[in-house]
């Protein structure tokens, strides 16, 4: 609840459970009164942080189930991404800043789990982990040029999910071989490839992207040891801004049979991880000015970050989600509704 009432860390969880003692006292068992600060930090110090996450799973299943039934998608897109808390570290402790990697269901706005990783190279081996924490069955599995690694796309088939994996220089030869394919089908007929065009406009650009579906040609160098492997992609980005125009291409691997349209929704919802998420998260919770230096401690404040977050996203009212929050902090008959209207 102080979390979702603007709370960034033990010491203002203690003060808004203090002012907050009247409306406490009426919901919870208190007889030991308001517990201070101290206890608030020993407590999240000593949960290990997977354990204070599998706490969360019955609820998150019943979110999960609620948003499915609201939204009406039968395959959701789970985008996989990691974060930087960029002042998370402490140089007398050897501690580096806090780096974890999330699973992030676009349509839903839920995050489903994370899994802290030493830093951003060592995704490759945080990423099946996560995986495992999370139901995956009948998804499809998103995840950006690091992730792009034949044991993950072995590790989501076998978990009944496809994926879409963005292909960059540490698959090098795939990469290129990619390229050169698709370069050779443009200059020919394209019989079996297929296309979608959508452009947005707002905030003073217009965007257009072209997503660009085919077959993955057997021909590709290492074809047989891509578990799953269907199709390929090309999203070519033009965007308009200020007189100036700007040109990204993307070139993605896919256990996805032909469907551009399907395509272009898994693509478009993994950008959402970093718009709907990451970016809220340090925009309005100030996670990358965060100082928790405890490993615990930080890690299980991330996941109470991102649950909190899952939960307004959740409410049906139209504020902003930064107005909500100030909502749960002025209002506690408005926090409730956010409790116990996501879990209905």
């Amino acid at each position: 609840m102080a979390v979702l009432a603007g709370a960034s860390g033990p010491t203002s969880i203690a003060k808004w459970a203090v002012i907050k003692e009247e409306f406490l006292s009426s919901v919870l068992d208190l007889p030991n009164g308001i517990p201070r600060k101290d206890v608030f930090r020993r407590v999240l110090m000593a949960l290990q942080p997977g354990a204070f996450q599998a706490c969360f799973v019955n609820w998150l299943t019943s979110l999960r189930a609620t948003a499915a039934a609201a939204t009406g998608e039968k395959q959701p897109i789970l985008a996989v991404d990691g974060k930087t808390a960029r002042r998370s570290h402490d140089r007398q402790k050897g501690l580096g800043a806090l780096h974890s990697v999330s699973v992030w269901a676009s349509e839903f706005g839920l995050s489903l789990g994370q899994v802290a990783c030493a830093e951003k190279s060592n995704e490759i081996t945080a990423i099946p982990e996560l995986l495992r924490l999370v139901d995956i069955k009948g998804a499809i599995i998103t995840i950006d040029a690091m992730g792009t690694q034949k044991a993950i796309a072995a590790e989501i088939i076998e978990g009944k999910a496809d994926y879409v994996l963005a292909l960059k220089g540490n698959q090098e030869t795939l990469h290129q071989a990619t390229i050169d394919y698709i370069e050779e089908q443009l200059d020919g007929e394209m019989a079996e490839a297929r296309e979608h065009v959508t452009t947005e406009k707002g905030h003073g650009r217009e965007e257009t992207r072209t997503y660009l579906q085919m077959p993955a040609p057997k021909s590709l160098p290492g074809f047989e040891l891509w578990k799953g492997l269907m199709t390929i992609g090309i999203v070519t980005s033009c965007c308009f801004r200020g007189g100036k125009e700007t040109i990204e291409v993307r070139y993605y691997i896919s256990s996805l049979a032909m469907d551009v349209k399907r395509f272009a929704r898994a693509v478009r919802g993994h950008w959402g991880i970093e718009n709907t998420c990451h970016w809220v998260l340090d925009m309005m919770y100030r996670e990358d000015e965060s100082r928790i230096r405890d490993k615990a401690l930080r890690e299980n404040f991330a996941w109470l970050n991102r649950f909190s977050l899952s939960l307004l996203k959740q409410h049906p009212g139209r504020d902003s989600l930064i107005m909500k929050r100030r909502s749960c902090g002025w209002n506690e008959n408005f926090m409730l509704e956010v409790l116990a209207g996501a879990t209905l």
